[in-house]
């Protein structure tokens, strides 16, 4: 372990810590990552030996927050805890992957195998390892937010010892993972999404067709030099299930075009966001590892989102009015967009790999004693609160609070965790260390 850094961000005081971690820490001899996390406390408490609060984000492929205050959920946090904020292995300072990393391995099964690494199991033995070297082996508590939560039901399969409470925000996953479920689940939220944006902006179902049109004849290119194609134009979608996110688009449509020439050629400020919201360069691993995160046991995940895909025309790029898609990931991704290129090879054979560790011990779930309360978004466009309330069901000793108040990103608001907070006081607390 190396020096810890300290230093003071306004209401805030901040220490980084980095370790060394396997690769694989089912065969420690293939080498070791470096993994980076922060701890943030109250500047009048930095000195006390407060309970410790670990952030498990958003992905798979989120790097922990950047915060610029101590704002929203955080610094409710902060009154009583000391924060943990981790760049999941593979992301931000923890040894990041990118695309001259993969580039760099002989053959596309060596980077499969590299990328097999990344998963859930796997980062929750780093957060462990943390746990007990660097924070004292105290028990602690997680907030996961959306895939955070996938992570938060791993960890109370492999590891509960380690665990105080756990919340939860938009993330309970299925028990009974299916990539091909999901997204048989996920298209027609999807489909009601575009519904609600256009409703809202009515005047986008002929400007977004009218995109399309001028994409459909093609040489549109971006500032990297890839073509944008209408299915890239359509990923844009990813937003809708955010609370911001019609707002965001609507503005970047609503620029889209210069007003020079005939009329049909696209703004370069429209040209430099859709690369920016497209191009993954800021989290490939969330392109790469997205549908591998449903592998568990026997079965290929297969292209699922491609497959749905097929039975749904309306989603198809000459369908009017057009519809964009959400959190999919399709095969072509990887030929059209730079900073997935090197990634191909080795993700076809994720798709096609058919046997995966177990994330979830169901018996150890059913039995679970350390309280998890989850805030479930009704009309939540990327997990499904059907799903999310059968694995409720399935788990022992959690709450679920069922709201339609909040889109996916519901955590930004401090109203969020300070209702979970209050669901865990009312049944009574944390697990406290013997």
């Amino acid at each position: 372990m190396t020096d810890t850094v300290t230093y003071t961000i306004p209401g805030m005081r901040v220490r980084e810590h980095v370790v060394d971690v396997p690769l694989d820490w089912n065969d420690p001899a293939r080498g070791t990552i470096r993994l980076f996390a922060r701890d943030i406390t109250a500047p009048s408490r930095a000195d006390e030996d407060l309970p410790c609060l670990v952030y498990l984000q958003g992905g798979p492929g989120g790097k922990g927050p950047r915060p610029l205050d101590a704002s929203g959920w955080l610094g409710q946090a902060l009154r009583t805890h000391r924060v943990v904020l981790v760049d999941q292995r593979g992301t931000g300072r923890s040894t990041r992957i990118d695309g001259r990393r993969m580039s760099a391995f002989a053959t596309a099964r060596e980077g499969a195998d590299f990328l097999a690494c990344f998963r859930a199991d796997s980062i929750v033995a780093d957060h462990e390892h943390l746990r007990r070297t660097v924070f004292g082996g105290r028990r602690w508590s997680t907030l996961g937010q959306s895939y955070g939560g996938f992570l938060t039901l791993t960890y109370l399969s492999r590891a509960p010892e380690g665990l105080s409470a756990c919340y939860v925000t938009g993330g309970l996953p299925s028990l009974d993972p299916s990539a091909a479920e999901v997204y048989r689940r996920t298209y027609p939220r999807v489909g009601a999404k575009n519904e609600a944006f256009y409703r809202r902006y009515p005047r986008h179902v002929a400007h977004v067709g009218r995109i399309a049109d001028r994409l459909a004849v093609g040489d549109v290119r971006l500032p990297d030099g890839d073509v944008l194609t209408v299915r890239r134009l359509q990923s844009l979608g990813i937003d809708l299930g955010m609370q911001p996110g019609h707002e965001r688009l609507h503005w970047l449509l609503d620029e889209a075009f210069t007003e020079a020439g005939d009329g049909d050629e696209l703004s370069a400020t429209f040209l430099h966001q859709v690369l920016a919201r497209t191009s993954y360069s800021d989290n490939p691993l969330f392109a790469a590892l997205q549908e591998s995160l449903y592998g568990h046991g026997a079965g290929a995940t297969a292209w699922a989102a491609q497959s749905e895909r097929a039975r749904h025309p309306h989603f198809a790029e000459d369908a009017r009015p057009l519809l964009f898609t959400g959190e999919m990931i399709y095969p072509w991704m990887f030929e059209e967009i730079a900073e997935l290129r090197p990634f191909r090879e080795a993700v076809q054979l994720l798709a096609a790999r058919d046997k995966w560790p177990p994330l979830y011990d169901l018996d150890r779930l059913a039995s679970n004693d350390v309280p998890v309360a989850a805030a479930v978004y009704h009309d939540d466009m990327y997990v499904d609160a059907g799903l999310q309330l059968d694995t409720a069901d399935r788990v022992g000793n959690v709450r679920t609070w069922i709201t339609n108040e909040y889109e996916h990103d519901g955590i930004r608001n401090a109203r969020v965790f300070a209702r979970l907070t209050e669901l865990m006081r009312d049944a009574g607390g944390g697990v406290t260390d013997a």
